[in-house]
This record gives structure tokens, C-alpha cells and sequence, in this order.
């Protein structure tokens, strides 16, 4: 265990790393050239993490947009950069709304000057004059009070579109972190919960990273094809889901593996979840209700390791997968704990498509 006064070693900077190969591959850093070059970053797609090295150091932005076409169903980082930029339409607009109505207030202060500055107290007794002035200031506040009208309904229509901007917005990015088969949170919002665990000490000791990965689900997919592989993988995501409860973070992390995140537990009552999980999956019927083949049974390994028995989100994944490992190594359809003395295993991925 690490001692809360222990300095923590940095977490990686994968935005940085992920932005240095874009500058040496001349990609633009752009959204949706981001959203490609992460997803080869983290491995879950070893055709693209190919294909996106196959094209050297200078790919054009068309080809990468045709394998943003290609690799996603939707292109979201289009969508976000065009959400964006009606964002900044309305905020151009309504910064129009609001100098406009800083010029009419200071000719409307220009006027109250003028007119002040007209009237002394030689001709105070001149009634012409006086109702010249009047008349003027009527005038000018009369406009005023218009103008202010107008200025109003315009920002609040403004405001409305802006509203409605922000909604969309935050439609494309949960969209953008949501797994399309599984219907989970995916790897891109998993590295950004799991870094959050660190951003304060507290609470570490009942914080647990839950790493499941599904049992011989090559031979799965060899035996009865790919698209039977993506409906089991579907049913092991309810599973899962159903037996955490709502306010844990779950997450398909890659291929057929799932992470959970758990807070405010202890180590037995994480345990019992990945029991109960593991256990409730064991139970599960695989089979096609249509042709009425069996697929058999479908396990699942688990492996799970305390925040606290780490310095950072790397390695309390390393921990995590380690005791997977184990579970993996010792007959699967098990759950282990990291313990201390176990080598933990830092998985020697090449991650990076361009590495310093």
C-alpha cells in the first residue's frame, strides 16, 4: 500500500503524445484526426492503427476523413466541429446584439450631456428652450426604452439557440464516448474516468478498478462467426451492467474486454460484485431463439486491484490486469485480487503509430 504522503508518479500525457505523432505524421490536430489517432493509440482497432500508419508522413485530409468514414459510424468529430461552429455563430451574433447596444447607450449618454450641457442658469427661464429640452430627452429615452426592447428579445432569442447548440453538443460527445455494440461507455471515456480517481487522495481506499475479460471468445468467434460474437458480447454488457449498480462507471475497454470503475466500497463488497456478476453470466442461456443452436457457456475472468494499491491510472491497470492475468492462468472463470508481491504486468504494447 502507498501512504497518502507518497509523491505519485505523473500519469501519461496521452493528449500530448497523441498530438506529437499528428505533428510528425503533418495531420492537422483537429477533432475528428484526433478521434483516429487515439483510437489507434489505445489498440481497439488494429486494421485502422494499420491503415492510419500505412499513410505515411503526410496524409491528406481526405484520406482521413475517408477512414473516419470508414471506422465509425458516424463521423463525430465532423459533427462536433460543425456544433461547434454554430456555437461561435451565435456568440458572434450576440457579441453583434451587445455592441450594438453599447453604441446606442452612449449616444443616448451623449445626448443627456449635450442637453445638459446646453441649459445654464441664464437661460433656464427661457420656456422654448425648456421644451426643446425635453422634447429631446422624451425622444432620446423613448428610443431607448425601444432599443432596449429590441435588445433583449434579441439576446434571449440568442440565448435559446445557444441553449439549444450546448444540447446538441453534449448529445455528439456522449454519443462519441459511447461503445455503438455494447451501448457502454467505451475506452475513450473509460481513460478519462480512470484518470479522475487520482485527482485527489481521498477516497482511495474504497475506489477499485474491476478489469473482466470474456472466456475463449476467439474460439467463439471462429467457430460460429463474428456477428454471433457481437451478440454475446451485447448479452455480457447487460449482464454486467445489470449487476452494478447505477451510480459505477462500466465500460467495454477493447475487443472482449469490459472495466468497471466502483467507489465507496470495500474490498469485500467489490468482490461480491465481481461474484455476482461473474456468477449471474455463468447462468446465463446462450442460444439463438430463432434456429435454436446452443453456444454454449459463455465465462468471464476477472481482476481487480484498489486505487490505493497504486500511484496512477497506469499503473492501478497494470495491477487490475495482472490479477486478470492470474484468473486467465489459473482456469479462468474466476475473480482475483491484486495482491502485493505480484509482478505486475505493464504490458509492452506498441501503442503509438509515431513514438518519439
Amino acid at each position: 500500500m502507498n501512504s497518502t504522503s507518497t509523491p505519485k508518479a505523473p500519469a501519461p500525457d496521452i493528449a500530448g503524445q497523441i498530438l506529437f505523432a499528428m505533428r510528425n505524421m503533418g495531420v492537422a490536430p483537429i477533432p475528428r484526426n484526433y478521434n483516429l489517432f487515439y483510437e489507434a493509440y489505445i489498440g481497439s482497432n488494429p486494421a485502422l492503427t494499420r491503415e492510419l500508419a500505412a499513410l505515411g508522413s503526410r496524409a491528406t485530409q481526405e484520406e482521413m476523413d475517408e477512414l473516419g468514414s470508414r471506422y465509425f459510424d458516424h463521423n463525430h468529430g465532423q459533427l462536433i466541429e460543425a456544433v461547434h461552429t454554430k456555437l461561435h455563430s451565435e456568440l458572434d451574433a450576440l457579441l453583434l446584439v451587445l455592441r450594438h447596444e453599447q453604441t446606442c447607450l452612449e449616444n443616448y449618454n451623449r445626448i443627456l450631456d449635450e442637453t445638459r450641457a446646453g441649459i445654464t442658469d441664464k437661460n433656464l427661464n427661457s420656456a422654448h428652450l425648456l421644451r426643446t429640452a425635453i422634447s429631446l430627452l422624451a425622444d432620446a429615452t423613448g428610443n431607448k426604452i425601444t432599443q432596449n426592447e429590441s435588445t433583449s428579445k434579441d439576446f434571449d432569442r440568442h440565448a435559446e439557440e445557444m441553449q439549444q447548440v450546448r444540447l446538441e453538443l453534449d448529445e455528439y460527445k456522449r454519443i462519441a464516448n459511447t461503445d455503438s455494440l455494447t451501448r457502454l461507455a467505451n475506452r475513450r471515456a473509460f481513460d478519462d474516468r480512470l484518470a479522475s480517481i487520482y485527482d485527489t487522495n481521498i477516497g482511495l481506499h474504497f475506489s477499485a478498478l474491476v478489469l473482466l475479460d470474456v472466456d475463449n471468445f476467439k474460439r467463439i468467434n471462429d467457430t460460429f462467426g463474428h456477428p454471433v460474437g457481437d451478440k454475446i458480447l451485447a448479452t455480457v454488457a447487460s449482464v454486467i451492467r445489470a449487476n452494478v449498480r447505477k451510480d459505477g462507471f462500466v465500460a467495454r475497454s477493447g475487443g472482449e474486454e469490459f472495466a468497471i470503475i466502483l467507489e465507496g466500497n470495500s474490498q469485500e463488497e467489490i468482490h461480491v460484485v465481481c461474484e455476482r456478476i461473474r456468477m449471474s453470466l455463468e447462468k446465463t442461456p446462450f442460444r439463438n431463439s430463432k434456429s435454436g443452436t446452443d453456444y454454449g457457456q459463455v465465462t468471464i475472468s476477472i481482476g481487480y486491484s484498489l486505487a490505493s494499491q497504486a500511484q496512477n491510472p497506469g499503473e492501478l491497470y497494470a495491477c487490475a490486469d495482472t490479477a486478470l492475468y492470474q484468473a486467465k492462468e489459473t482456469g479462468r472463470n474466476r475473480t482475483v485480487f491484486f495482491e502485493d508481491g505480484m509482478q505486475k504486468n505493464y504490458a509492452n504494447k506498441s501503442w503509438l503509430i509515431y513514438k518519439k
